[in-house]
């Protein structure tokens, strides 16, 4: 869905859009809680009650992906990965491990 298509959907389901407000975590930023809702909105007709909660858990794996270059199991990353496709990032940080910096270095 792009921005305009995730509007709409708010619009139209005020009820299920509150709901969703509720999941937002007092840490995140405008620009992570924006990004995490739309994933949730993606994917709420495949968990519904009573997995909702799992819904929400894959959520926050794929931001904290994203946002903080958390790693995962290979196999859930891609699963959040797929779920996630479409979904546009503006200006999403880029993370280096450890050997990457440490060979950087070395040149």
């Amino acid at each position: 869905m792009a921005d305009g298509d995730i509007e709409e959907f708010i619009g139209q389901n005020r009820k299920l859009a509150e709901l969703i407000d509720t999941f937002r975590s007092i840490s995140e930023s405008e620009k992570h809680w924006k990004s995490r809702r739309e994933f949730i909105f993606r994917n709420i007709g495949d968990y519904e009650d009573p997995h909702l909660d799992h819904l929400l858990a894959l959520s926050m794996v794929w931001a904290n992906h994203v946002f903080l270059g958390c790693r995962y199991n290979p196999a859930l990353l891609e699963k959040v990965k797929e779920m996630a496709d479409g979904i546009v990032v503006h200006d999403a940080p880029v993370f280096k491990t450890r050997d990457e910096i440490v060979k950087q270095q070395r040149r």
